[in-house]
């Protein structure tokens, strides 16, 4: 499938001051000379800030890791995971129509979209709140049907409570991904038959959908305030010079993507 940037583009991009320390950080974890290893997380950040990836977006982070534009060009084209073009300012929808969700209902789904949503995929509707698509398997076969909006799963479910869910983000409420039937993660639905002391999590939501909960962030566009910005990585290289150095001067690492000032 060929994919095209989109024709309306805005006249710019920049991170959020959050966004932009989070993107910094990424460059970190990466040796000397391989800066354009962090493309995939700062142009997935870049989509969480805006929705979708623009062409400035893309630009901002080629500037960012040094690289030619086209190279970065091909890095957001090549990946189903980013949106070339504009999205629901609510929720965007993406139906798997991979075969086991496809034969436990996947077609039902899409016909809520449809009669919610938009008559075609990447359509946006009336409203401006949502659009959707159909994609191809997106890994959670146990849990079929489901879709993924923004980074979320909503798994097990039925033409009902997808409408359910996607009255919700409409009205403003709050949404718990995850399974949709009362399932904790995928074990089978007629109840454990084995390690049946999993099934006595504290939690009533798996790690996953509690970390969502936990955060408020299930469907939000990311600016980067939602959780501190950690980087144990960093901390690790702070105990290593300091089991070095013994020292608590300020120690400046040079770096050929940056250099960075640390306080050991």
């Amino acid at each position: 499938m060929l994919r095209r940037l989109h024709s309306e583009q805005p006249e710019s991009f920049t991170f959020t001051p959050q966004n932009q320390a989070w993107a910094e950080a990424q460059l970190t974890k990466f040796p000397e000379n391989r800066a354009a290893s962090a493309i995939i997380p700062l142009l997935w950040r870049a989509q969480e800030q805006e929705g979708w990836l623009t062409k400035p977006a893309i630009e901002y982070v080629a500037d960012m890791l040094d690289i030619a534009y086209i190279r970065a060009l091909e890095v957001a084209s090549f990946y189903f995971m980013f949106q070339l073009q504009p999205v629901g300012s609510v929720a965007h929808v993406q139906v798997c129509g991979t075969t086991t969700c496809m034969i436990s209902g996947a077609d039902d789904l899409i016909t809520v979209c449809k009669a919610k949503i938009a008559s075609w995929p990447h359509k946006i509707s009336s409203d401006g709140k949502f659009s959707w698509e159909e994609v191809e398997c997106l890994g959670s076969c146990a849990n079929a049907p489901m879709v993924q909006i923004g980074k979320d799963y909503f798994e097990d479910l039925t033409p009902e409570r997808l409408m359910d869910v996607l009255q919700k983000l409409e009205n403003g409420e709050g949404v718990t991904p995850g399974p949709q039937n009362g399932r904790f993660s995928c074990e089978p639905g007629s109840g454990l038959t084995s390690l049946k002391d999993f099934g006595a999590a504290s939690s009533s939501c798996n790690a996953s959908v509690q970390l969502a909960l936990d955060h408020a962030d299930t469907t939000k566009r990311i600016d980067g305030s939602e959780v501190p910005l950690v980087t144990p990585w960093r901390d690790r290289e702070i105990e290593n010079l300091q089991s070095v150095t013994g020292s608590t001067d300020t120690v400046k690492i040079e770096k050929d993507n940056g250099a960075e000032t640390i306080e050991i």
